[in-house]
């Protein structure tokens, strides 16, 4: 889910030692302590007993509050491309966790920064003494085109998921602290809810948590308690579907009872944070022949969650507006040998989609996925037909819906967006 604080496109710092072992996809919120699956490569073959419910039809997005700086990418940039057409939630990343408490990440985007009259949502500049400015006020014009839009504010992501571990030794008083912030008077109205980022409880992602299989369930269960059932409650959790992996570490199932439902990262499995390869896909629907470790796939995934009892209606299936890729590849098919990170626009090793589908085109698909090898650069991504694809399986699975990382990666008319259905 690309940027500062995500997976999708954050800094891949090395973890502590005792993280090593976990740190291919762990970077990525799928790695475990496992690279052993037990994951079937059928999707038919992982469908839950029980026939699925219809599948949902929630489509939610990422909005990073940076990428109003290099990327240039703004609330308006959502109406005009067709985007808030297709939404029905909006996350909004990220507010931070400090001291046990949630936080503001970013002042000046959140709720500062002034928006003349071409850059704002409705043509109406800010005023010099207006109380709300930034994101949050195009937030709110946004919604007053869309009323029936949600937006959830999420906190955490990769770079701020440490602070968690404090906040799970008091979750009275980080959620009293959430509510007060997502709630203050003076953006109320903007937000529906609060998501939880926290990359990984009981498991390594930037740092290494120890805080125990239940102190997640008991943090969201405050947050329940303070938030009460008339705002949403979700949360971006590991799609790590190894045996022994991420998934396996926490009560996911317990906790499921506090949430509106679950956005597993289906995506980023794979990537040039192993920089020799092999080269693979980074959000494979399936497994396929040679895929570097059994379990890192969005149907193992979705599969391993389903069998502990979460209904399919709250899990969500994940899908990445951008892609991971290597140089120095000379095979074209997955399985290659690479130098390092392929070039990208504002980390290596990640591209948008907007960017890719005319610089390195697909040249081949591959588990439900999309790949391009182009000279010597080998990129993966999703492209409008893959999408299509992923869309006949959470329907056939009966999810909730579709979750993406994140609106700035698509085109200027939305065509990722305007694929999912």
């Amino acid at each position: 889910m690309t940027g500062l604080h995500r997976p999708r496109a954050r800094l891949r710092a090395l973890v502590a030692t005792a993280c090593t072992a976990a740190l291919g996809a762990a970077l990525l919120g799928v790695a475990g302590t496992s690279s052993a699956g037990a994951a079937s490569a059928a999707p038919e073959a992982a469908a839950p007993a029980a026939a699925p419910t219809a599948a949902g039809d929630k489509v939610v997005g990422y909005f990073t509050n940076w990428g109003v700086y290099d990327r240039d990418y703004h609330v308006k940039n959502i109406e005009t491309s067709g985007s808030a057409d297709k939404l029905t939630h909006i996350n909004y990343a990220f507010g931070n966790v400090q001291g046990g408490k949630c936080t503001i990440g970013d002042s000046y985007a959140d709720h500062e920064k002034a928006y003349t009259a071409d850059q704002s949502v409705d043509g109406v500049a800010d005023t010099w003494d207006q109380e709300l400015r930034g994101n949050f006020n195009q937030l709110r014009k946004l919604k007053k085109l869309h009323p029936d839009l949600k937006v959830l504010w999420s906190f955490g992501g990769w770079s701020w998921s440490g602070g968690f571990a404090e906040a799970a030794q008091n979750p009275a008083a980080f959620a009293e602290s959430c509510y007060g912030l997502v709630e203050d008077p003076r953006w109320a109205d903007v937000f529906d809810g609060i998501d939880i980022d926290w990359e990984y409880p009981n498991a390594c992602g930037l740092t290494c948590d120890t805080s125990g299989r239940d102190a997640y369930g008991g943090l969201l269960s405050a947050l329940r308690s303070k938030f009460g059932t008339d705002n949403l409650i979700t949360s971006a959790i590991t799609a790590d579907g190894s045996d022994g992996g991420k998934i396996d570490a926490v009560d996911y199932a317990g906790a499921a009872q506090y949430l509106d439902w679950y956005n597993p990262m289906t995506y980023d499995f794979f990537g040039a944070f192993a920089a020799q390869g092999p080269t693979a896909p980074h959000s494979p629907l399936t497994s396929y022949p040679g895929i570097p470790t059994e379990g890192f796939n969005s149907d193992a995934a979705i599969s391993k969650l389903q069998g502990l009892g979460i209904p399919s209606e709250k899990l969500l299936l994940g899908i990445g507006f951008y892609g991971r890729g290597w140089t120095g590849v000379t095979q074209a098919e997955p399985g290659g040998t690479a130098t390092g990170a392929a070039a990208g626009t504002y980390e290596a090793g990640i591209e948008d989609y907007k960017a890719l589908k005319g610089s390195c085109p697909a040249t081949g698909t591959v588990a439900g996925t999309a790949y391009a090898h182009c000279g010597t650069n080998w990129w993966s991504y999703d492209t409008p037909a893959t999408i299509a694809t992923k869309m006949d399986y959470k329907n056939e699975q009966g999810l909730g819906g579709t979750f993406f990382w994140e609106l700035s990666g698509d085109t200027a008319n939305g065509e990722l967006i305007k694929a999912i259905n």
